[in-house]
């Protein structure tokens, strides 16, 4: 089979100097909810004049967390706190509960969905789908502050 029948396509193989930016994105949050990222983290390679490259990005909590998902209905994401509540209840007496009836299940919710992204970035922003973005995903009740470390690499 051809690499062009699957369409695969190539960047410039010679990207000069490799080049490394690093940032934090504090994100001010008011309870469980989905928080859109993408906005400004294309913000921030763009003001970096980042080119080509991978943005790895982390977050530095146990309580939430970060995923790539729909942009266009917000249905999508009403569903999926559904099913994470469905996942880990906060009715269920759990060992730990140091901070709230929502502190454990907000743990397991985040070892569910992760807590680190690696998404390639072309001509300046990132390569998501055309239905795609990034979200923070905030698992206790209680406003927070979270922080999420930006990692690129590339020209």
């Amino acid at each position: 089979m051809s690499t062009k029948s699957m369409g695969i396509w190539t960047l410039d193989g010679d990207v000069g100097q490799l080049r490394q930016l690093m940032g934090r994105l504090v994100v001010s949050t008011k309870g469980q909810e989905f928080y859109g990222l993408t906005p400004a983290i294309n913000t921030w390679l763009q003001e970096n004049k980042a080119g080509d490259g991978l943005l790895s990005l982390f977050l530095r909590h146990t309580s939430a967390s970060l995923t790539i998902q729909e942009n266009t209905d917000p249905d999508v994401q009403a569903d999926l706190l559904d099913a994470l509540r469905r996942l880990a209840p906060e009715e269920v007496r759990y060992r730990h509960h140091l901070e709230g009836i929502d502190d454990m299940p907000a743990h397991i919710k985040a070892v569910l969905t992760g807590i680190s992204l690696q998404i390639p970035v072309v001509g300046g922003k990132l390569d998501l789908g055309t239905w795609q973005a990034v979200y923070l995903i905030e698992h206790r009740m209680s406003p927070h502050q979270r922080s999420v470390t930006l990692h690129f690499i590339g020209s």
